[in-house]
């Protein structure tokens, strides 16, 4: 990078603290609209589970804003600059697969544990507390990696382009979204990655057409092509097929495919923030929100790594380029600043500009579901199963705050201290499959396996790990001689270690189930995970609990026709998963791997065509399609804001409705519950 960034520091302050703030400002604004038109009381089971009444749309676009970390953005663009196109490509592939299996996943717990917040309730239901202990430590851990990954890697961005320094940004980013997740629990999750990933969609546009339509240095495909063509003559890839920037075939890429398909299935599902949504999303509405967004963002890390590493490299012997006449130094493509320099030699401060909001959005949006998934962790993991059983809605809704907050200033910390010692985000993402891999399979056939035991489902995860570590620190020590953060964080050890990790469980659970038997599983203490009790939240509020939405009553007749729902979406699930993950990891590129093809300038150019189409249709499916899917509550809020607001008449709120109002919903609720209405009763609705 230049030694004067092109950004000020006040510019860098604004941008964190003031979006920080106006998104928290938002947030209690939307906070009171929802109560107050929408019959919605922050209880303790909204706070977590949004009612479980969020629909596909908005389950996609959370989907793509969770899942579209800085790393997604910065890491990718790192790997095209090594690596070529298909560092793109093996980003997208090797992180898109885990979130499409995961629907199956979302779908079984929906069935098996329709109550439950969080998927440890699960693993604590079927093997008790000491397995639960081993689950909560690893998908702690699981939050703990992506929180770091987020923090390093926007602080990074921001001290680069602004000069802010780096523990500012640390324990600045986290300040608006600790305040808009508070007022808003994971409603504001949703609703804020929905606003952050359509400002996150335009930006790409921005980018793919400057550098591939509107740019005086580039401007076209072809003329990106002709750049990277000299850029391999001038320094060609160690491994890649003719030393070119334009294959698939990349020996050092497939490694790094290997470790990124592997580490991010640690990162989905034991990442407790993606049981979370799932939970929050209505039944019939889990499976194509996690399919429509995973294929979604698929579009968003190979599009925009395509444009800004291939930018980088094209214009990198440009003095319009930071570093210029030097290549970027290694040490600063780990941290993730391709992309920002390419953005700059781009658009120039504009670039920046757009830099910074880019990862803003995506720091705080990822991090606003890890503050979700973590206080979930504790206030019912811990705290009410552990430490106070009969809380009320009101404790646990002050445990979900306070551990928000706690849970923030602790990684702002810890974050800052990776920093100091040298360890960067690229280090952090290889590293993440060593560490929590290795507790994936067995969290996974708790919910599909009646036969894992329960020595299987506690000593495998703790057992991988152990192997993992070793397989990673002797690689590391016999390649490079030394323990240090370069050879640690070197491909060879990190993909022993991933590999191991993931694959180390499949010896472990067979062997442990066969010889440590346990009686065949009926999925019934599952069942029996019980909602929280926020009667005195309502009380207080002088609020009908059975009004608010997805708190109501719900007979046997409607858990027999969901479960009908979910076992059908269950099917679908399974083979829909099985062909794309079949498509995605093998029909599409292992062809052009094999046979080592080199791109002709035109297959580049429809290359890009495709990347761009995608980003459309992913820009319908969580820009557009939630709009469309939230019509009717969105007209009807805005009718009653304007009535209100020109005082034509009162919102019928919590407390507030008429009695006509008040006695269908108590001659609803007694026909729920197989009651008859009593006669005066009827009389007295029919004369109003």
């Amino acid at each position: 990078m230049s030694t004067e960034p092109p950004l000020s520091k006040a510019t860098g302050y604004g941008i964190v603290v003031g979006l920080g703030f106006l998104f928290a400002f938002g947030m209690m604004l939307t906070t009171f609209v929802l109560r107050r038109y929408n019959n919605e009381l922050q209880t303790s089971e909204v706070f977590s589970t949004a009612g479980r009444t969020v629909k596909s749309g908005l389950v996609s676009s959370a989907v793509v804003s969770s899942w579209t970390w800085a790393a997604t953005l910065l890491q990718s663009s790192s790997v095209a600059y090594r690596y070529g196109v298909s560092g793109p490509f093996w980003y997208a592939s090797g992180a898109t697969v885990q979130v499409i299996l995961f629907a199956s996943i979302a779908i079984e717990l929906k069935r098996k544990a329709p109550n439950a917040h969080t998927f440890l309730e699960v693993i604590r239901a079927r093997y008790g507390p000491i397995t639960h202990a081993v689950y909560i430590t690893f998908g702690l851990m699981t939050n703990i990696l992506v929180t770091a990954m987020l923090l390093t890697g926007g602080s990074a961005v921001v001290t680069s382009l602004c000069g802010v320094p780096t523990a500012a940004a640390c324990f600045l980013l986290p300040i608006g979204v600790v305040l808009y997740t508070m007022f808003g629990g994971i409603k504001a999750t949703f609703l804020t990655d929905y606003v952050h990933t359509v400002m996150i969609l335009i930006i790409l546009f921005l980018f793919a057409f400057t550098a591939y339509a509107t740019s005086s240095e580039l401007g076209s495909p072809g003329a990106v092509y002709d750049k990277l063509v000299a850029a391999a003559e001038r320094h060609p890839v160690e491994g890649n097929a003719g030393g070119s920037y334009l294959t698939m075939r990349s020996q050092e890429g497939a490694i790094f495919f290997v470790i990124n398909l592997v580490g991010n299935f640690g990162t989905v599902f034991m990442d407790n923030g993606y049981y979370n949504k799932a939970i929050a999303a209505s039944p019939v509405h889990a499976l194509p929100g996690y399919i429509a967004g995973g294929l979604s963002w698929f579009a968003i890390p190979w599009l925009a790594a395509t444009t800004m590493g291939l930018s980088a490299l094209a214009l990198e012997d440009n003095p319009v380029f930071p570093s210029y006449p030097k290549r970027m130094d290694p040490a600063d493509v780990s941290a993730g600043l391709v992309l920002p320099d390419a953005a700059v030699a781009l658009l120039g401060k504009g670039g920046a500009v757009a830099t910074l909001l880019l990862i803003f959005m995506a720091v705080t949006s990822a991090m606003s579901a890890e503050l979700i998934a973590v206080s979930s962790i504790w206030t019912y993991d811990i705290y009410q199963t552990y430490i106070n059983p009969t809380a009320s809605g009101k404790k646990l809704i002050y445990m979900s705050h306070a551990s928000c907050v706690t849970y923030a200033t602790v990684m702002a910390a810890f974050s800052t201290g990776l920093y100091y010692a040298g360890i960067s985000m690229g280090y952090l993402y290889l590293m993440m499959g060593v560490i929590i891999s290795g507790a994936v399979l067995p969290a996974s056939l708790t919910l599909i396996w009646d036969r894992q035991s329960w020595a299987a489902a506690t000593f495998s995860p703790p057992l991988a790990l152990a192997c993992s570590l070793i397989a990673w620190l002797v690689t590391a020590k016999q390649e490079g001689g030394d323990l240090s953060v370069i050879s640690t964080g070197a491909n060879n050890p990190m993909l022993a270690g991933n590999v191991v990790s993931l694959l180390a469980p499949m010896i472990f659970i067979p062997v442990l189930s066969f010889a440590i038997r346990s009686p065949k599983y009926d999925w019934l203490s599952m069942r029996a995970i019980r909602r929280a009790d926020d009667h005195d939240l309502a009380d207080a509020a002088h609020v009908d609990l059975e009004l608010v939405p997805g708190a109501n009553i719900r007979t046997e007749e409607d858990d027999a026709a969901e479960q009908a729902k979910l076992r059908r979406a269950s099917k679908i699930a399974r083979s829909l998963t099985v062909f794309l993950t079949f498509a995605l990891l093998i029909l599409w590129p292992m062809p052009m791997y094999g046979t080592g093809y080199i791109f002709s300038k035109k297959f580049f150019t429809g290359w890009i065509a495709v990347g761009i189409l995608w980003l459309f249709c992913s820009s319908f499916c969580v820009g557009l399609y939630p709009l469309w899917e939230g019509r009717h509550t969105s007209l009807r809020t805005i009718k009653a804001i304007y009535k209100d607001v020109t005082g034509q008449g009162k919102p019928l709120t919590h407390g507030r409705a008429t009695l006509a109002e008040t006695a269908e919903a108590e001659e609803e609720k007694r026909e729920k519950k197989g009651l008859e209405t009593p006669p005066e009763k009827a009389v007295e609705s029919n004369d109003l």
